[in-house]
């Protein structure tokens, strides 16, 4: 799906497909954490079972008031204990399918959110 990008954040999702997602047109394949201030980086987390603390804890280094998880194809919520990190910070977390997570990212950064997005490939894996 082609999104439009609102120019007033410095990185945004283009589109999305199970090839990948395209940020500031270029494709980013895997998992990803995009900051609309620091760009998109390799998220270590490679499948929605393979998700531990470990792989939140790492998006507390952007400081973001909201995550946004896209877990995949479907919806999934990871375990509440995997959050315990973003919990005791006090940092938020919203579950949905990557592709709405792609769409609420844009719309966020837009508003000028500190918003991350933390998402696993379209394609389940």
């Amino acid at each position: 799906m082609k999104l439009h990008p609102d120019a007033s954040n410095a990185y945004s999702i283009q589109s999305y497909s199970a090839a990948g997602v395209v940020v500031n047109g270029k494709l980013q394949t895997g998992p990803l954490m995009l900051c609309a201030v620091q760009g998109p980086h390799a998220w270590t987390a490679t499948s929605f079972e393979n998700l531990t603390q470990a792989s939140f804890d790492a998006l507390l280094s952007f400081k973001p008031e909201l995550i946004i998880f896209g877990s995949g194809q479907r919806l999934r919520f990871p375990s509440a204990k995997l959050l315990q990190g973003l919990i005791q910070q006090g940092i938020g977390l919203e579950s949905m399918d990557s592709g709405a997570a792609c769409r609420t990212f844009n719309v966020l950064a837009g508003e000028g959110r500190h918003v991350v997005l933390a998402m696993l490939p379209l394609m389940d894996t």
